[in-house]
């Protein structure tokens, strides 16, 4: 067998989640069809099953995708070489402003967009969606830790709620980005929550 015939199954695999990334996230899970994601990938539904035995497989599947690639982004954001952890705290902030721009589909979060949609009637994928978000904030709430350490120990909230809230806020901001079809008002919600760490992560002397 050639290296090219050994990668293809792995491409037609990637091609796959990319495709459903951005299906899923322009008509949610229950709108998507595993048709639909096959003509964005380019490929038959032959090879759909050849990787995925349902849409649901799918899903969870792309929840890691999403999440894997999404960590990779973030792991090189210019915030990540910052020594002081309140400014890797309000540049992740800063970060995620800046990459919510372009169309509202695309620029949310797949894991909000289907555990808002499937929490209840797809155990599996909620599950997935929790553990993915909740991973990523862990590593949020790492340097809220420290920076919680450095300037404030006698804060009376816990690192790991602060850093969950964070992506309530981002979700949350989604969310009001659509109903007004405004993706401005992610850049306000989070300029709000901005002052907020801001307030809150530094000394009291020097928080504005």
């Amino acid at each position: 067998m050639t290296t090219q015939q050994t990668d293809q199954p792995h491409e037609s695999r990637r091609k796959l989640l990319d495709a459903a990334l951005q299906v899923i996230r322009s008509r949610g899970y229950a709108g998507t069809r595993v048709d639909d994601v096959c003509a964005a990938a380019g490929l038959t539904k032959g090879s759909f099953f050849h990787h995925f035995d349902s849409k649901e497989e799918l899903a969870i599947a792309a929840a890691a995708h999403f999440s894997a690639k999404a960590d990779a982004r973030f792991a090189q954001a210019p915030y990540q070489q910052a020594q002081d952890p309140v400014d890797r705290v309000l540049g992740y902030v800063d970060f995620r402003s800046a990459i919510a721009t372009g169309d509202l589909a695309q620029v949310s979060c797949l894991l909000g967009t289907m555990v808002q949609e499937a929490y209840r009637t797809h155990p599996a994928i909620r599950e997935a969606c929790e553990a993915h978000i909740g991973d990523h904030a862990a590593t949020v709430a790492q340097d809220i830790e420290a920076a919680q350490a450095q300037n404030v120990p006698d804060a009376p909230w816990r690192s790991d709620s602060m850093a969950l809230f964070t992506q309530a806020v981002l979700q949350g901001a989604f969310v009001l980005a659509k109903a007004k079809q405004d993706p401005a008002v992610v850049a306000d919600c989070l300029a709000h929550l901005r002052r907020y760490l801001a307030h809150e992560l530094r000394p009291r002397a020097t928080a504005d």
